[in-house]
């Protein structure tokens, strides 16, 4: 088996907007070499590779889709070159259509959902190169959130109001309460946290928080009976910027996240927040 990565895939994607299986299969048959596979996929006649080489989609719409009961919902991305066709009908339609797809069918991964049928012998991987075609710009699907239980709601956010949502907020708390999940989605819109709680960062990440804590502490001169509490108080700084429970809350910065849950007697056990081209 060749030898290349996810990444590999992806910037072959990028590169071509060929499909993702097409994509591997000729990175298998390129050994791994992602220009190779430009030339494979040429040789193929994968229409529009030779057009598509080098263009970059960074613009688009993220979606949303929430169950009328409030116990589901998708969160899902659909990328494209320009904004021009990015607040077109036709493919807001192609997004809305992937995103009720991915609520029908509840798939693992991107992978998983690429590979399943939207219509009868036609896979979403087929449905997103129509799109490509048709509206004659790169097509990308690559990201999409999907949260069923407890209570769920989206927050959207236009940057601009002739454009469609440019980030889309997912959210999931323990019990229905429509205000806060609107509060605390518009919060992490704003903030963009990475994390839910201390305990989702990676040990990794957190050492290294600790050890460049520590240099810049020695490169100030603090006192070195001091360091371990300026240290310390350096990383609960970094908890605080990238833990969403710990930030101060947009409407009330007296209050943390968690405060105004706690207060409001629910619980965010969840989110995902997806900001077109990031």
């Amino acid at each position: 088996m060749a030898n290349y990565t996810a990444a590999d895939v992806k910037k072959l994607r990028e590169l071509t907007g060929a499909g993702m299986m097409d994509c591997k299969k000729a990175l298998d048959e390129a050994d791994g070499n992602v220009d190779g596979a430009v030339e494979a996929l040429r040789i193929k006649g994968q229409k529009g590779v030779a057009k598509r080489e080098g263009r970059s989609a960074e613009n688009g719409a993220v979606v949303s889709l929430i169950s009328d009961d409030k116990t589901s919902g998708v969160l899902l991305e659909l990328k494209c070159e320009t904004d021009f066709v990015a607040k077109g009908e036709k493919f807001q339609t192609v997004a809305n259509t992937l995103a009720a797809h991915v609520a029908a069918t509840s798939p693992a991964d991107i992978e998983a959902l690429l590979a399943s049928e939207i219509e009868p012998g036609k896979t979403v991987q087929a449905y997103v190169d129509e799109a490509n075609a048709n509206l004659g710009e790169k097509i990308v699907l690559d990201r999409f959130a999907q949260f069923t239980g407890g209570y769920v709601a989206a927050y959207m956010h236009r940057t601009m109001p002739d454009l469609p949502p440019q980030v889309g907020v997912l959210v999931q708390l323990d019990k229905e309460n429509a205000e806060v999940a609107k509060d605390v989605a518009q919060h992490i819109a704003a903030f963009a946290p990475k994390y839910l709680s201390r305990d989702e960062v990676p040990a990794e990440t957190v050492e290294n928080e600790r050890r460049v804590a520590e240099a810049t502490s020695r490169e100030e001169g603090k006192p070195e009976a001091a360091l371990p509490k300026i240290v310390e108080g350096r990383v609960n700084g970094f908890f605080k910027e990238v833990v969403v429970l710990e930030q101060a809350f947009a409407k009330d910065n007296k209050k943390s996240v968690q405060k105004v849950l706690d207060e409001a007697g629910v619980s965010l056990t969840r989110f995902a927040r997806i900001k077109v081209g990031i």
